[in-house]
């Protein structure tokens, strides 16, 4: 029977509902991330030059500087945010960000059951990922 969803910790509840961004690298916000557009800048990222914005971006956790939360807060504030953020690991920095930004935040994730492209709706209330074409 094929998999049909997934479990996770909710850290800030919502519901989303979009496209997977995957990343297998961590990411740092602060420099790496465009605040205004969105746009992954950082060099030789698996994805720089693709945009996080309206995604529901998975990767296994933050890096870099604590200023990065308040780069997710400038995303929300510049409609360039995330619909969701689905970590392996709950990065301070990352945590922080999604908070004060209010975008829906699951950790504890087996991330690797989730695939580029793929489309999940977010119940972080619940700390549920449903795998709409699993």
């Amino acid at each position: 029977m094929p998999l049909t969803s997934i479990t996770g910790r909710s850290v800030v509840s919502g519901k989303a509902k979009g496209k997977v961004l995957f990343s297998s690298e961590a990411i740092s916000f602060l420099g790496g991330v465009n605040p205004k557009t969105g746009l992954v800048v950082e060099k030789g990222h698996c994805l720089e030059g693709k945009s996080v914005k309206e995604t529901v971006l998975v990767f296994p956790h933050g890096k870099g500087s604590t200023v990065g939360s308040y780069v997710l807060y400038s995303l929300a504030k510049n409609n360039a945010a995330p619909k969701a953020i689905i970590n392996r690991i709950g990065d301070p920095v990352v945590v922080v960000g999604a908070i004060i930004g209010e975008i829906p935040m699951l950790i504890d994730v087996d991330i690797d059951l989730l695939n580029d492209g793929m489309m999940v709706e977010i119940d972080a209330d619940r700390g549920i990922i449903k795998l709409i074409d699993a």
